[in-house]
C-alpha cells in the first residue's frame, strides 16, 4: 500500500512538474513561433513581388492577361490570385502573382487618399465613429488577396511585421495594422502613416518591445515600390483621446508606431514612437 501510494505522489509531482515546465517554456516557444510565422510572411511578400506581370513580361508564368481581373476571367489565375493551368486548374505558381497595371493603380490611389487627408483628415477623425473594421483602401480590388501592404522593419530590437489595412481583429491578431484617416505607407510630404500594434498578445511579439527604441534608430518601411527609411525621433505616452499624434504635420514625412500601455490608474494610455524620414 506504501509502495502504491509513493508511486502515485511520484506521478502527481511528475505531472506537476511538467506542467510547470510547460508553462515556463511556452511564452519563448511561442513567440519564436510567432517570429517566424510574421518572418515567412515577409519573404513571401517579397517573393510575390518577383511574379509581376507587366505588358513586357509574363514573369515566367504563361499568364497573358495584364490585370488581376482579366487574367481571372481567362482562367489564368484564381481566386487567390495564383497561377493556374488553364486545363487542370492546378496553381502552377508558388506565391500570388502580382500585375504591374494593379500595382500602378494601387499606387495613384494611394497618393490620392493621402492627399485628400491632408484636407479633410480633422473631419474624419472627429465624424468617423467606429471605423477600426475598415481600411484605407481593398487590395482585393488589386488582386492582393493576404491584405498585405508592406512590412516594418526595426532591428534594433529585432522586429519585422506585417502591416494590414485597417485595425480590426483580425489584422492586429496577425501583425502590425495601418489606421485607417491617416497616412498610407508610401512616404511624401505631409505624411503622417500611424500603424499600431499589440502588446502582450498571448504566443506572439508585436510591439511588446517599442519602448526599447532609442532616439536615433532606424526602422524601414517595405511597399509594393520601395523601401523607406525613417529614424526615431519622439517617445510620448498619451491617453485614448489624445489624437494628436496621429495627424498630419506639415512639411514633414512621419511614420508613427503606437500601442496599449498601463496607466496609473489601472487603464491603458497609448504608447507613440515617431519616425521621421531620411534619405528620401
Amino acid at each position: 500500500m506504501k509502495k502504491r501510494t509513493k508511486l502515485i505522489l511520484i506521478i502527481i509531482a511528475s505531472i506537476l512538474l511538467l506542467a510547470g515546465l510547460a508553462l515556463l517554456l511556452f511564452p519563448p516557444i511561442s513567440n519564436y513561433i510567432g517570429k517566424q510565422k510574421a518572418r515567412h510572411k515577409t519573404e513571401d511578400y517579397e517573393k510575390t513581388l518577383t511574379y509581376v506581370i507587366s505588358e513586357d513580361s509574363d514573369a515566367g508564368t504563361g499568364i497573358t492577361q495584364k490585370t488581376y481581373a482579366d487574367a481571372l476571367k481567362a482562367g489564368e489565375v484564381d481566386s487567390e490570385g495564383y497561377a493556374v493551368d488553364k486545363e487542370s486548374g492546378k496553381r502552377t505558381s508558388s506565391a500570388p502573382v502580382l500585375f504591374k497595371a494593379d500595382l500602378d493603380r494601387l499606387r495613384r490611389d494611394s497618393i490620392a487618399y493621402n492627399e485628400d487627408l491632408k484636407k479633410t483628415q480633422g473631419s474624419k477623425f472627429n465624424g468617423s465613429g467606429d471605423f477600426n473594421g475598415k481600411s484605407a483602401l481593398d487590395l482585393r480590388d488589386y488582386g492582393i488577396y493576404d491584405g498585405v501592404y508592406g512590412y516594418v522593419s526595426a532591428p534594433s530590437i529585432d522586429m519585422l511585421l506585417p502591416i494590414y489595412l485597417g485595425t480590426s481583429d483580425s489584422n492586429m491578431s496577425y501583425g502590425a495594422a495601418h489606421m485607417t484617416f491617416t497616412s498610407l505607407p508610401i512616404g511624401g510630404a505631409d505624411t503622417n502613416a500611424v500603424i499600431a500594434g499589440h502588446t502582450g498578445y498571448v504566443g506572439r511579439i508585436f510591439f511588446d518591445n517599442l519602448r526599447s527604441l532609442n532616439i536615433g534608430d532606424r526602422i524601414t518601411v517595405r511597399n509594393f515600390w520601395e523601401t523607406l527609411t525613417y529614424e526615431v525621433s519622439e517617445k510620448n505616452t498619451f491617453k485614448p483621446n489624445e489624437s494628436a499624434a496621429a495627424f498630419i504635420k506639415e512639411g514633414e514625412d512621419l511614420f508613427t508606431m503606437f500601442t496599449c500601455t498601463p496607466s496609473a490608474s489601472g487603464d491603458f494610455d497609448r504608447f507613440f514612437v515617431k519616425c521621421r524620414r531620411v534619405g528620401g
